[in-house]
């Protein structure tokens, strides 16, 4: 049988300049993204916080917002949205476009949020692109100089000879602060009321009034009031051995399971792109590193450091895994 060799025609030179005009289109929307983000950023970024002006909280966001400002060329805005421990800043991020205009600062609180909530409006983990930790610290119980409690045995002694007597704040319930609270109850015995707060400076301005007995806060929040001689501390919850402040016990001195750090950190949303995340990584670590940042963060009572996306992920998932246990146990009731 006999083959028919079909030849195509050549191509018309009409044509050859249409499929070389397509290609370049293809190049140059390809180049786009790129483009896009070599030009990151050319307008103002709003960095979300899900607690009140004035806290301790607020106050590193202030601080890391102007120098990450100077740093891009533009100016990062704390906006402050306040209410459901941090869950309302997170979700607002969680659903704002990934342009890298939308960033929010996450509290170790977001992991114990994980745990109280049965459900949530995002996915803890999964919805956000984890940039990097600022700081970390412990918290601390904190009373007023002229408390009768001289040292922390003297509290926990109170709350088992005098049950539901004696009271400690936090910035919410299922806050890091009221979770830490029950953890420290149930390895004492003890039994002491919580009464929360909004954030902000109401669990100060109530313990310093005197209506309520110990404040349980970030060494943030409380090293300001320390230097001025307006609370003492009874006790911080380092690792045994590890409390910073000289004369105060770490609680893991006498109870060694109790051991918590909190951290702050930057998060955006889930799609922000890879190669933008990893700028605002870089970004972040050099403020951090600034020396008035630094030694602001230490003096705050902290331990500045930043780490990878990836470490900030896995600081995260853990925390949430450990506090889900608190509740467990404790037979917190959830929402």
């Amino acid at each position: 049988m006999n083959t028919i060799d079909i030849q195509h025609p050549p191509a018309r030179p009409a044509a050859r300049l249409v499929r070389a005009a397509g290609a370049a289109l293809l190049c140059m929307a390809a180049a786009l993204p790129a483009q896009a983000q070599d030009a990151y950023p050319n307008k103002p970024i709003r960095l979300l916080l899900g607690f009140a002006a004035g806290g301790g909280s607020d106050m590193v966001a202030r601080l890391v917002a102007k120098s990450l400002g100077d740093r891009l060329g533009q100016s990062v805005v704390v906006d402050n949205r306040p209410g459901a421990g941090g869950n309302i800043a997170s979700e607002a991020a969680a659903k704002a476009a990934p342009d890298g205009y939308t960033l929010v600062l996450m509290t170790s609180g977001h992991a114990t949020n994980a745990a109280m909530k049965k459900v949530l409006p995002f996915h803890p983990v999964n919805d956000f692109a984890w940039i990097g930790t600022i700081t970390t610290y412990p918290l601390s119980l904190a009373v007023r100089p002229e408390s009768q409690f001289r040292t922390f045995r003297d509290f926990i002694q109170a709350t088992r000879t005098e049950p539901d007597k004696y009271t400690y704040t936090s910035v919410g319930v299922g806050t890091a602060m009221h979770l830490v609270g029950e953890w420290l109850m149930a390895e004492s015995g003890g039994v002491a009321r919580h009464v929360p707060f909004r954030g902000g400076t109401a669990p100060t301005v109530e313990l310093l009034a005197g209506r309520v007995d110990v404040m349980i806060d970030t060494m943030t929040n409380t090293t300001p009031l320390l230097k001025d001689g307006r609370v003492r501390v009874l006790a911080v919850t380092a690792p045994r051995g590890a409390s910073n402040l000289p004369g105060v016990p770490s609680v893991a001195d006498s109870y060694p399971n109790v051991v918590y750090e909190s951290w702050l950190g930057i998060a955006a949303p889930a799609a922000t792109p890879p190669a933008m995340v990893a700028r605002l990584n870089r970004e972040l670590k050099a403020v951090v590193e600034l020396p008035e940042v630094h030694e602001k963060l230490a003096g705050w009572g902290g331990s500045p450091q930043v780490g990878t996306p990836a470490e900030f992920r896995a600081r995260v998932e853990a925390d949430i895994q450990a506090m889900r246990r608190v509740v467990a146990e404790r037979k917190i009731e959830t929402e």
